[in-house]
């Protein structure tokens, strides 16, 4: 391998990636149906946590623009049920505060934490999202040295542009540069076309890649094995 396109950086996609976010979803979405029974009951009384997503979701689909930034998407969705049956529209922020808090309650697989400290200090790190999640509050935020978020950047992956921007906020070029990720459209699809190499993270033993017809650099199960195969690329 040519020394210019060892692996000088790593990108990571969060959710699913470095934890599991559906189940953190569903019990936010539990406390929080919970919290609007308290302080909004109109709203509770009203719709089930499964007819408010169903609501988020038809807004979605009206207005894909919201897929930059699903905390607005929730909010917007909140505020029309709110608005729908007369509630007080003040307890929106409570109620959005309440959400995220518990939506960033997460906890990373086992190999997530001794495996960034590892690849710390062979190469440098940084993220790239779809989601909210909000690295200072989970606490690993110093871990990576940039972390751009569709919503605050304005474009999502898979569109190039954000994965561009991170190899430029790092100060490597795009094919010195790996991203990691769950997804095979957003993450492996979306960084190769943007000229980076891609690690499909498939903690599951999938084969979704061949019906897919998309080929990652390397398919690894966890961090440990990412890791492996970082230093098989850094001997070359």
């Amino acid at each position: 391998m040519n020394a210019l396109h060892r692996p000088r950086a790593i990108l990571f996609d969060l959710d699913d990636t470095l934890w599991p976010i559906a189940p953190v979803i569903a019990e936010a979405e539990t406390t929080l149906h919970a919290w609007l029974a308290a302080h909004a009951p109109k709203v509770a009384q009203a719709f089930s946590i499964e007819e408010l997503r169903a609501r988020r979701m038809a807004l979605l689909a009206a207005e894909p623009d919201y897929h930059l930034d699903l905390a607005r998407l929730r909010r917007a969705a909140l505020q029309a049920a709110f608005e729908h049956v007369g509630e007080d529209v003040q307890h929106l922020d409570g109620a959005m505060q309440h959400f995220l808090t518990a939506r960033n309650a997460v906890k990373p697989y086992d190999d997530v934490l001794p495996g960034l400290l590892h690849l710390a200090d062979r190469v440098t790190l940084g993220a790239v999202t779809n989601g909210n999640a909000d690295l200072e509050v989970i606490g690993i935020a110093h871990h990576f040295k940039v972390a751009l978020a569709a919503s605050r950047f304005g474009k999502a992956k898979p569109d190039p542009a954000i994965f561009l921007a991170a190899c430029d906020a790092l100060g490597v070029a795009p094919a010195e540069t790996v991203y990691v990720g769950d997804d095979l459209r957003l993450d492996v699809e979306g960084a190769q076309k943007a000229g980076l190499r891609a690690v499909w993270m498939n903690r599951t033993g999938s084969t979704a890649h061949l019906e897919a017809g998309i080929v990652p650099d390397a398919i690894c199960s966890s961090l440990e094995e990412l890791i492996a195969w970082l230093e098989q690329q850094l001997e070359d």
